[in-house]
């Protein structure tokens, strides 16, 4: 369909739809008015990792359109955990392990976001505000009556855990009310009127939809983004060491950037126009042109977006001086104890996983030390920072 407003046609131009409860009556409502629209958090860890980016994106897409950003941070769903799509119940927090979990979350979207009390300001809130002052009775007599058991059954994220018969506790199955109760107490409190998420979001944020519908009579709307994949089939962010964290003290700013740089060449377009602010025009000449140029420049917009400009440079000044031999303290380096072996060093910096994948690869040769193939029997001397590489792509730095 063709959009009026400008929120909408800057989200379908850069790849970010996928489904509308009412795309038509969205498209209006943004093209007479500023919609305050929210995407959940969980405060899981004290970080999000790149699986989370494409919906910061989306509320950064909204301020960009003259819309306001509602951040939701769960610090009351976060007690239970989401069991959308999880093989079993999450470890429950402690409330300073979510406060101090937030606070950190909230440093990555002071980067990607305008914080303040204008009309288009983004504000972060947290629905323990609300969720922790419920009355149980009440809220079963109030809210509970508006859904169906059979038909929370029927969702995948439900339906999928009873199919493997993996437990799922009473706690997380309240999961998805309390969820559709957030978009409807943002709807009274802050005159939200739109929720996002991604594509397996869908039957929570319905929902809510239909909560705010049946209890208050408002007409509020749903919209997720798909489910982003990588071209050889695998998903967003997973990599072989582990999640691609958006916090600098969870994962250096030389791996993000390394992770982009990565980017299969199939994906390279579609990442710039998810994950950065390069103009569509400028996409398409650097997709027709050189790839390893358009990866380089994906790597820098989208760390520059994530960790500042100068961390960008940095990165990729290390990498440029890694691949060309070079050791450099731009990389990462991690400190190991004496008698570590290359095994040690490998497994501790991330490279490999496991004992077993270090081994595998110091076989296959894959590994080198200050540019010298290793191997099983090579000796780590740390009396100097060593450069530790894993193909040609992957450095750090060890060393005492």
């Amino acid at each position: 369909m063709t959009y009026q407003s400008d929120l909408l046609r800057l989200l379908d131009s850069r790849g970010y739809i996928h489904q509308a409860t009412d795309a038509a009556g969205l498209d209006a409502l943004a093209a007479r008015q500023i919609v305050p629209g929210y995407i959940g958090f969980d405060p899981t860890a004290p970080s999000l990792h790149v699986g989370s980016l494409v919906q910061i994106m989306m509320l950064r897409r909204m301020q960009q359109a003259g819309h306001k950003p509602v951040v939701l941070m769960g610090g009351g769903t976060g007690k239970i955990g989401d069991p959308s799509f999880k093989d079993e119940a999450r470890k429950l927090m402690t409330g300073d392990t979510i406060a101090a979990n937030i606070a950190s979350i909230r440093t990555v979207f002071e980067r990607f976001l305008t914080f303040g009390d204008g009309p288009t300001d983004a504000v972060m809130v947290d629905n323990a505000e609300w969720l922790d002052a419920l009355e149980y009775i009440p809220f079963l007599r109030e809210v509970g009556q508006h859904f169906s058991v059979n038909r929370m059954l029927s969702f995948d994220s439900v339906r999928l855990r009873l199919d493997r018969e993996q437990s799922l506790s009473f706690l997380e199955f309240n999961y998805m009310i309390l969820q559709a109760y957030d978009f409807m107490e943002l709807s009274r409190r802050a005159g939200v009127r739109l929720q996002m998420g991604g594509s397996d979001q869908w039957g929570n944020i319905v929902n809510g939809v239909e909560l705010a519908r049946r209890m208050d009579g408002t007409e509020v709307h749903g919209l997720t983004t798909p489910l982003i994949t990588t071209a050889d089939g695998g998903k967003m962010g997973k990599t072989m060491a582990g999640a691609v964290w958006l916090n600098a003290d969870a994962l250096p700013d030389f791996d993000y950037w390394q992770f982009w740089r990565n980017t299969h060449d199939g994906d390279v377009a579609r990442f710039l126009k998810l994950f950065t602010d390069v103009p569509l025009d400028e996409i398409e000449a650097l997709a027709a042109g050189d790839i390893n140029a358009a990866k380089k420049r994906l790597a820098d917009e989208a760390t520059a977006l994530c960790r500042g400009r100068d961390a960008a440079e940095r990165a990729a000044a290390a990498a440029a001086a890694a691949f060309g031999g070079a050791a450099t303290a731009d990389l990462p380096r991690y400190a190991m104890l004496e008698g570590a072996t290359l095994i040690d060093a490998l497994i501790a910096s991330g490279l490999a996983p496991s004992k077993k994948e270090a081994r595998r690869k110091l076989e296959e040769g894959a590994v080198r030390l200050d540019g010298e193939p290793a191997g099983l029997d090579t000796p780590l001397d740390l009396t100097a920072d060593r450069r530790l590489s894993l193909g040609k792509k992957r450095h750090v730095l060890v060393g005492r």
